[in-house]
């Protein structure tokens, strides 16, 4: 079967993460990510699934997105959720909100955690702050993200704060498939080294237009399609 190469940017935040800029709407985020040559895109605002439905209300046609979030474990550790359907995704995201302590978001302090509806007109603000633990483990955060049909692996693995290398200083065997992100910079060579049989993909975490794109993963994939992904996400290393 003859693949295709698919840039992608699968970890970018929106209006609804407070540490992200008010510019992250939908029609400015999809026009950034088609001028940086992108084909895939992933949504994913912390510990919330808000936004999604705007996202994926009509995006391009030549570009598809992708329903997810980045979760904040119990651990503190920051997990990266992808969805085949929006559906899964507002279900997963319907659970994460009720293991959120109720602590209320303080916008002149951490900033504003905004909804919008498809042109990106304010249509509602998230009152409980985005940026705290949810009450579920990691072990169960993957679980929970798998019974959703959906992909789960750690962000930014190698930063110094909320990732795997901080918080736990070693990969979990719970993890469902042998993949990690790596943030643009990182020596992949180098990670290549310490977690044989892993796969890497490398994403921006944009909070950001300016920073969509800035990291990316060219997938050889045969179309755009959720099982495509999944299956490139199933390989180690060694299988592909």
């Amino acid at each position: 079967m003859t693949s295709l190469l698919f840039p992608a940017d699968l970890h970018i935040h929106t209006t609804l993460s407070p540490c992200a800029e008010r510019e992250m709407d939908p029609p400015r985020v999809f026009a950034r990510a088609r001028e940086a040559g992108l084909r895939i895109i992933a949504i994913t605002d912390h510990n919330s699934t808000a936004n999604l439905p705007a996202f994926l209300a009509s995006p391009p046609e030549d570009l598809w997105v992708i329903p997810g979030m980045e979760v904040q474990t119990r651990e503190e550790v920051h997990m990266v959720c992808l969805f085949p359907r929006l559906e899964e995704a507002m279900d997963w995201g319907a659970v994460v909100k009720k293991h959120l302590p109720p602590v209320k978001n303080r916008p002149e302090f951490f900033g504003e955690q905004t909804v919008v509806d498809a042109e990106g007109n304010t249509i509602g603000e998230e009152e409980i702050l985005l940026l705290n633990s949810v009450s579920l483990s990691l072990e169960e955060v993957v679980e929970m993200v798998t019974e959703r049909n959906g992909l789960v692996y750690p962000a930014h693995c190698r930063r110094p704060s909320f990732s795997i290398y901080s918080q736990l200083g070693v990969v979990p065997s719970c993890l469902p498939q042998r993949v990690l992100e790596i943030s643009p910079g990182d020596d992949k060579a180098a990670l290549e080294k310490e977690y044989p049989g892993y796969r890497f993909i490398c994403s921006s975490d944009a909070h950001r237009l300016t920073e969509i794109g800035r990291g990316r993963t060219v997938f050889p994939f045969a179309g755009a399609r959720w099982s495509e992904l999944v299956r490139w996400a199933e390989l180690s290393i060694y299988d592909y």
